[in-house]
């Protein structure tokens, strides 16, 4: 454990001041060739620099690289590069809408990395029920999780801070439930994730200076379920995620087909005369989490995006009471 805290350290300051000392700029060479999306919850007429996947990726390659540098290990090899493979995949969609199926698909071939370095076990671990074994089909469920992961918080992004501040939350929890468990290697090579939002947020809270784009959303979202499943907390990740989890779920429940959220006609959310945020009477519009927030009345932007961290912050909780139930089991 000691001869990694220096490893730690350096991965993590490499992580935050990549990301917040090239945020800037990138949002200046965005501006400057109108690689800009308009800020629908903004009465103003504000355009926002968007992808910002660019600086994310940037922050997780470099703080991987330093890790690897010191501990040579294949798990930092095989995460690293199925993120970069969600980025790409991601930096495709920013510049061209491409249809639903699009990203589910393309994800599950960012997960083969992981297959390929042969970085997972064969078992699912669960709270109080103990340990199944599925060799065979814990290949499938590898492809299905970063898929779902990528999509998962690619979903969440729908306001001002929410993505970053999301994974901000999330991504520190599944550390501390590493560390818990006592997977060393595995949690310190999660910190960086944390310090990438951490700074990316910065500059995507309210108000947004820049947008993740799909880049951003997945490449945090895949490097997530990569994580967990490497270190075996895949179960516990869910826990962590579960706002996001059940956004996902009450979209594809209401909708009944994968579609690009730019490809929804009805619209979940409208605006009040003072452009506070409530849910719409439109019955075509999916139901999401924002919606069900906003059907107790008009919320600010600010005000929807602190009950999600709310939710969140407790679905951290809960992720680390389950870890604490996996070690008793254990």
């Amino acid at each position: 454990m000691i001869e990694l805290i220096i490893p730690a350290i350096f991965s993590c300051i490499v992580a935050f001041f990549v990301v917040f000392t090239m945020t800037p700029p990138l949002i200046k060479f965005l501006e400057k060739r109108n690689l800009t999306v308009k800020d629908v919850n903004k009465k103003e007429d504000v355009m926002i620099a968007r992808p910002g996947g660019i600086s994310i990726i940037a922050g997780i390659v470099a703080s991987e690289l330093v890790l690897y540098a010191f501990l040579q290990l294949n798990e930092i090899l095989a995460i690293t590069i199925t993120t970069f493979t969600a980025f790409l995949i991601g930096y495709v969609d920013d510049r061209r809408v491409m249809g639903g199926w699009f990203k589910p698909l393309a994800l599950a071939f960012a997960a083969i990395p992981i297959i390929v370095f042969g970085v997972y076990g064969s078992d699912l671990a669960f709270p109080i029920f103990g340990t199944v074994q599925i060799p065979v089909m814990y290949v499938g469920l590898i492809i299905f999780m970063i898929s779902i992961t990528g999509n998962t918080i690619n979903s969440i992004d729908v306001l001002n801070g929410v993505a970053s501040g999301f994974m901000v939350i999330a991504s520190f929890s599944l550390s501390v439930c590493l560390f818990i468990m006592q997977n060393y290697e595995v949690a310190i090579i999660s910190l960086p994730l944390g310090f990438v939002s951490l700074a990316f947020y910065k500059y995507h809270k309210i108000p947004s200076k820049i947008f993740p784009g799909d880049s951003g959303a997945l490449t945090l979202g895949a490097m997530y379920g990569a994580i967990a499943i490497v270190g075996g907390v895949e179960i516990i990740a869910a826990v962590a995620l579960l706002p996001a989890v059940i956004n996902s779920f009450l979209f594809l429940s209401s909708v009944k087909q994968i579609v690009e959220h730019r490809q929804i006609k009805g619209i979940p959310v409208d605006h009040t005369d003072d452009f506070k945020l409530k849910a719409t009477n439109d019955k075509t519009a999916p139901i999401t989490l924002v919606r069900l927030i906003l059907a107790g009345g008009p919320l600010t932007e600010k005000q929807v995006g602190f009950a999600i961290f709310k939710l969140t912050i407790f679905s951290g909780i809960l992720a680390i009471i389950t870890t604490f139930l996996m070690g008793i089991n254990s």
